[in-house]
């Protein structure tokens, strides 16, 4: 009777067992509802395929997809005080940074990363949505410095995707500096005649908006971007006024001349690379072509004809 205990009844019991889905296996849509496959929107860099809509696409794997290949060396980034004020809410700041740090898997706010796109080296700096909202504190301002401070070394453009929700308010001032630091740096790009192009994702509002995510020499965004300093509701009760529907989106921003273009993602490496190499006057190789053959005239290629004729009819006499 084992095999019954041991084989049989646990067959039985896996039939009336719960199977567990993971809650991530499908995404749904939040315009049209449509539910997607996460492989199939992971193999669309996270925009949904029918509607377009562009899902908020995680910062490394941003920088994975961008460069050549995956390849890119991480370039390091100064270290900073953890918790400068001592600052607490409804928790303490140091454990809001755990958890942040566990949840999104990085040490902080951004990502900054060389490597080659479309054969061209290019430095960017990628914010972290996923950390505390993508906010500007010491770190990432550090860390957008680094950057930049790296490119002018290695005299490549610098390339920034901009996504947060602002300044750090647990940093207080601290957070702040970080604005004119950061403008700093632009101003250095500049000075080295090195391109500074701004990708704006969804979201870009607050301090980062107000300071280098503005300062750009090319300003591109991703379709239906979320983009400005105060909130919707805030602008209302200032100006007393209902604004549009599509207010502080990419395409409005477009059409009011605050940004250059607006690019889908899977175009956007292209896009980039194109802008690059016209800024920095890279030498384009043209494909070689073949010199046309000379076609020889039929009125001359008759007589020839003709008088190879005679010496033929003697060859085959003799």
């Amino acid at each position: 009777m084992n095999w019954i205990n041991s084989i049989v009844r646990p067959k039985i019991r896996d039939l009336w067992k719960k199977r567990e889905v993971p809650e991530n296996l499908w995404i749904k849509c939040p315009e049209t509802g449509e539910m997607v496959f996460h492989r199939d929107l992971e193999a669309n860099l996270w925009v949904i395929p029918n509607s377009g809509h562009h899902m908020r696409i995680p910062a490394r794997k941003r920088v994975e997809a961008f460069f050549d290949g995956g390849k890119y060396t991480e370039v390091d980034t100064p270290d900073v005080h953890a918790d400068p004020h001592k600052f607490r809410d409804s928790k303490r700041y140091t454990d809001r940074l755990k958890e942040a740090r566990t949840k999104s898997g990085e040490d902080e706010a951004v990502i900054v990363a060389q490597g080659q796109v479309n054969g061209m080296p290019l430095t960017i700096a990628v914010q972290n949505f996923d950390f505390i909202a993508g906010s500007l504190g010491m770190a990432a301002g550090e860390a957008i410095l680094a950057g930049m401070l790296k490119a002018v070394e290695d005299k490549t453009p610098f390339v920034m995707f901009a996504a947060s929700g602002g300044a750090r308010m647990q940093e207080g001032i601290l957070s702040l500096m970080q604005m004119p630091r950061t403008t700093v740096g632009v101003q250095m790009l500049r000075e080295a005649g090195l391109p500074y192009i701004v990708v704006l994702t969804n979201p870009t509002t607050g301090g980062v908006s107000a300071s280098y995510a503005m300062l750009g020499d090319v300003h591109i965004a991703e379709p239906g971007a979320q983009i400005g300093f105060a909130g919707r509701r805030v602008i209302e009760q200032t100006v007393r006024e209902k604004l549009p529907e599509d207010f502080q989106t990419a395409e409005y921003l477009l059409d009011h001349g605050m940004i250059d273009m607006v690019v889908p993602r899977q175009k956007m490496k292209e896009t980039l690379a194109r802008i690059c190499g016209i800024l920095m006057k890279r030498e384009v190789e043209l494909p070689k072509l073949e010199a046309p053959k000379e076609q020889v005239p039929e009125a001359e290629a008759k007589p020839a004809e003709a008088a190879a004729e005679p010496a033929r009819e003697a060859e085959a006499a003799s």
